[in-house]
Formats: structure tokens, sequence, C-alpha cells
């Protein structure tokens, strides 16, 4: 293992934020890992787990305790079962599934992170999210001190939420598995309307797995929302903030105050989300309320290719990030009555 002290932590995250680490760890076995959890939580240690960094906003005082970078490794493909270790790169991953001919995750291509934590918030885009190939997710319980296997019937998941993001001092996530789809070299049938439509097909409509990857990496590229050092626009967590579900009476009241802004006529995105809810969009709720793409005058700002993405323009800092997004927020509620909750987990920080 690897130890660092006073270590900087902006340089492992994806908004290029934050300030030091009393102590940064980086493990790449599952037993180092273990071994360093068990540590901090026998001596009462703040312990912050780190993987590819793309949904952490650390504050500008850092973090008074350890930190461990999981830098596990390991992809194992038997038949259409593969079980990823937790520091495995993800887009790495999805496109050996492609390579492999196998469907599933292809359409989640492309989005920054590790494995070990896609269960945690429930990854999805386009269409897929990762609760519907998963089948087990293998971690340390801290509270019972012992590896464990977790089902996936067993793992609460949800939209952008799982057990592990509700509970997240319990779990350290070690390794995940999957269950994908020999479909001759097809993708799984099609769910998003965006990528139908620029594949040519309609949904449910099953293409070439690579085509189905590649389009998704272009439309994630034109939106800011795969990583280039160059490109400030992706010096992001890319979504900020969760797409917001609504009980049928809140959907009432929240179109009410769309009326009132817009006019007549202004019918707000909207998408079924189980019985007596609706999901609608939050990149339409700020663009609405004002907060264009390439908002803002100072080092934090609105991407210019994406509404949901806040982003860093070079020599931002925490502060300036969060400015922005409490502005965000304050404007959507003021406007339409909904207030929008962020995707990325704050440590030492909060909105």
């Amino acid at each position: 293992m690897q130890q660092l002290h006073d270590a900087p932590l902006a340089p492992l995250t994806t908004f290029r934020l934050g300030g030091p680490a009393t102590r940064l760890v980086t493990a790449t076995t599952d037993a180092e890992v273990i071994d360093v959890v068990r540590e901090a939580d026998a001596s009462g240690t703040p312990l912050l787990l780190i993987g590819g960094g793309s949904n952490l906003v650390i504050g500008d005082k850092g973090f008074e305790g350890t930190a461990l970078v999981i830098a596990t490794k390991g992809f194992e493909l038997h038949g259409t079962t593969l079980e990823l270790a937790a520091g495995e790169v993800w887009t790495d991953a999805v496109s050996r599934t492609v390579e492999a001919g196998l469907a599933g995750i292809e359409c989640l291509a492309g989005i920054p992170g590790s494995a070990g934590a896609t269960p945690i918030q429930n990854v999805g885009a386009y269409g897929q999210e990762v609760s519907s190939t998963i089948t087990e997710v293998v971690a340390y319980d801290r509270q019972a001190g012992r590896t464990v296997v977790i089902p996936n019937a067993d793992c609460a998941f949800s939209y952008r939420h799982s057990r592990f993001k509700a509970d997240p001092e319990r779990h350290v996530v070690l390794r995940v598995r999957f269950q994908l789809e020999d479909a001759d070299g097809l993708s799984a049938p099609l769910k998003y309307a965006e990528t139908a439509r620029a594949l040519g097909v309609e949904p449910g409509d099953r293409v070439p797995l690579a085509a189905a990857r590649e389009t998704v990496l272009k439309l994630r590229t034109g939106k800011g929302m795969v990583l280039d050092p160059e490109d400030h626009d992706t010096w992001s967590a890319g979504s900020f903030f969760t797409n917001p579900i609504l009980t049928d009476e809140q959907f009432a009241a929240f179109r009410a105050r769309v009326t009132e802004r817009l006019g007549d006529g202004v019918e707000p995105p909207a998408y079924p989300a189980g019985d007596g809810h609706t999901k609608t969009s939050a990149a339409w709720l700020i663009d609405k309320a004002g907060f264009t793409k390439g908002y803002g005058t100072g080092p934090a700002r609105i991407s210019t290719k994406h509404t949901l993405a806040l982003t860093n323009r070079g020599d931002a800092t925490t502060e300036d990030l969060l400015t922005l997004a409490r502005e965000v927020v304050a404007g959507v509620r003021e406007a339409f009555g909904i207030t929008l909750v962020n995707e990325p987990v704050t440590v030492g920080v909060s909105l």
C-alpha cells in the first residue's frame, strides 16, 4: 500500500477541487482495503472512500482523517457472468463487454468513475441502470466486521439510490457481479428515445453493440459528459442534480407554476415513475429558471454544453462551486416550487 500525509485530494476528483487529507492510502487488493477500513474503525478515525472521484465534492479545508483510494483490479468474464473489482475503471469495463459481444451495460459507456461506485448510485443513463444487470455485490460490512454477499433483491435499488447510499457508513463495496446477455452481437432493446433517434431506429429495437456504445459516447461528448482534461466543461461531476420525482399532487402544482411563469401551452417534461409519481427534468427546470448554458461570471459556471453540469473553469474553489449550486437551487425553487437535490457526495460541506 502507498501512504502519504497531508496529501492533496483535488487531483483525485473530476472537479479538481478540495483540500488535502491528513492521510492518503492507496489499496490495490481487497485485503488491503479491508485492513485500512478495520484500522480506521478500530481507532475511530474518519474514513473517506475514493474510487474514480467523479461523484465527490470535497471542501476547501480538505478531510481530517484517512482517505482510502480503492485501486483494486479484476475483470472476470465467464460466459455471460461478469465480476468486476471495485477499482476497475467503469468505462473500460463497458468497452470490454461490448468487445466480448455481451449486452446490458453498453449504454452506460463513457460514465466516469469506478465499478465499485455503480451500485451505490445505481448508475444509469440513456435507458439503462446497473440495477437491471447486477446480481450480487460483495462488500465489507463494517458493522458486522466481515465480508458479505448481498443479492440484488437486498440492495434496495431505486432511481440513483440504493441501500449503500442510504447508509454510507455500513458497507465498503469490494466486487460487483453482473448477468449480461448474449444477443448475437446486438444491444439490449433501446429504451431511450434520444439514442434511438440518433441511430435511426425505434425505441425497443436492438442495434449492433458497437453502434450503441459509439452513439452514446457521441451524445455524451456533445454534452461535455466524457472526461477530457483540455475541456473545462468536463471538469465536473456530470449531472449535478437528480431529476425530481413528484407525486401527482406535486406535479399538478408544478404544472400550474409552469403555466403561470411560461404561459399557456407550455408542458414540462413528464415521465412515468411508478404509481402516483412522475419524473421531470432537472435540466429543463434549470434552463427555464434562467440558468442557461454557460451561466455565471466567476470561476465556477454552468457547462456551455449542458445545463445540468456545474463546472470548474480552472481556478475555482469548492466554495465557488457551492455558491453557484445554491443560486441554482434557490432560483428553481422560486420559479417552480421544486427543490433540486445534489447528486454528488459532499465531504465537509453541504448545500
